[in-house]
């Protein structure tokens, strides 16, 4: 398909806007940002902040994740305690690193007085980006003052004051004032729009109401705004905690773990976006499958010849959600098409470009260390007299097992100088799903009725 840099500047847009920046681990100190023309850093701190401070911060932790054998830090996030025995929570991307290769890479906890101690990961909850930790040796430590979690029946109002902490860019504990502006919208797991200005290193910290009870916690942030920030709802790190009290410490690699909670995540996913089913009127001779805007976000754009070439359409349709599993994102749909209409080209030209822009998509989205080489299957396609060209490719996960990335192409091949071609990408499914996904796409193009 046409790679033409406006739609290639779109995608790297709508990249940036889907997929947000986690706010941790951060990397040895980097100057992202000066203090004096950060706002909320210059913001005066209310009294209520230095209130919820000062009453949380003996329960604040910074997170190392060193590297065994050594005292040098990979990574650093925040967490909090949650019990008087040494839990604690944070993000599964604050741990990923220990969690995914315990042969090299350990947790050390450090206080906000600055006292350090070994921790163990007890569960990973990494649908919701969370992972529940215990001290080591909680005898050695002494007892733990623990925050407490705000229950699900005390609701949150619009514009309710939050007060989210954690150490940014390992420079120091702090509080960030923000407000609660209710669930992100057409997110696929709920997450709460925080508007406040959280930074690297931060994950895993709290987010707390007036009373200083735990309404969040720290995951991500958006890089094209100001001050649109995420939380994961408390009740999953409720949840986590509830599951994973009396849990041994996790032995070896967190990968099988990770593998079933996708696989888990996978089939609600199909079972979601196929009976949503699709978008009517996407095209005047087509019906051109594209998705609901139920958690997926829809964009269009047009791009007319300049040269009296190739004039096209495209239409890109992503899901919010993408599930970190340590060096690469999963466990997400995203579907796009582009109309084309050759007339001012003639034939022959029209079916070269059109035919070269076939050919010109790639399947190569992780490296060979985390995928097979893609295995591809092509057939001409017969939807009640509307012939399709299709492509369906799939690659397998090396350490998740029978978990794979299918991938469509279709062309239509009805028309001498016009037609649409089209394509869908589901990551981290089943290959039974990734077949059902596939065939769920092929089958919505028709004729116009």
């Amino acid at each position: 398909m046409s790679t033409y840099l406006r739609h290639l500047a779109a995608l790297l847009m709508l990249a940036s806007v889907a997929g947000g920046v986690h706010a941790a681990p951060s990397p040895p100190p980097v100057p992202l940002v000066a203090p004096a023309a950060d706002p909320a850093a210059s913001a005066p701190v209310s009294l209520s902040a230095r209130k919820v401070y000062e009453q949380a911060r003996s329960q604040l932790v910074q997170i190392r994740t060193v590297l065994k054998g050594q005292a040098s830090q990979t990574s650093v996030g925040s967490g909090f305690v949650v019990s008087k025995d040494g839990h604690l929570i944070t993000n599964f991307h604050v741990v990923s690193e220990a969690a995914l290769k315990p042969e090299r890479h350990e947790l050390v906890l450090v206080t906000a007085d600055g006292r350090e101690t070994p921790a163990q990961i007890l569960m990973l909850d990494v649908l919701h980006d969370l992972a529940l930790l215990k001290v080591a040796d909680p005898k050695k430590t002494g007892g733990f003052d623990a925050l407490t979690f705000r229950p699900d029946t005390d609701k949150l109002a619009q514009g309710e004051r939050m007060y989210s902490l954690g150490n940014p860019l390992d420079v120091g504990f702090a509080v960030i004032e923000g407000n609660y502006n209710g669930l992100v919208e057409r997110s696929f797991y709920p997450q709460i729009f925080f508007a406040g200005s959280l930074s690297g290193g931060m994950s895993g910290g709290p987010a707390l109401d007036q009373a200083g009870r735990v309404i969040g916690i720290n995951v991500a942030r958006r890089v094209d705004g100001e001050q649109v920030s995420f939380l994961v709802p408390a009740s999953f790190a409720s949840a986590l905690l509830a599951r994973g009290r009396d849990a041994a410490p996790l032995k070896g690699d967190a990968w099988p773990i990770v593998a079933a909670q996708l696989t888990a995540h996978q089939d609600v996913l199909t079972e979601r976006f196929i009976a949503q089913g699709w978008k009517p009127g996407t095209h005047p001779r087509y019906s051109v499958p594209v998705p609901p805007d139920r958690f997926m976000r829809c964009w269009g754009s047009s791009e007319p010849s300049r040269t009296g070439g190739l004039d096209f359409e495209r239409s890109d349709c992503v899901m919010d959600t993408r599930i970190f599993v340590g060096e690469f994102n999963t466990g997400t749909i995203a579907t796009r098409h582009e109309a084309y209409d050759g007339s001012n080209l003639g034939t022959l030209r029209f079916a070269a470009q059109y035919s070269a822009s076939f050919r010109n998509e790639g399947f190569g989205r992780l490296g060979p260390q985390h995928q097979t080489k893609p295995q591809c299957h092509e057939n001409f396609v017969d939807r009640k007299g509307l012939v399709l060209r299709a492509v369906v490719c799939v690659r397998a996960y090396k350490k998740l097992p029978k978990l794979y990335d299918v991938a469509v192409l279709v062309a239509t091949l009805d028309q001498p100088q016009a037609g649409v071609q089209g394509r869908f990408d589901a990551q981290g499914v089943s290959y039974a799903s990734a077949m059902k996904l596939a065939q769920h796409y092929i089958e919505a193009y028709a004729w116009v009725k």
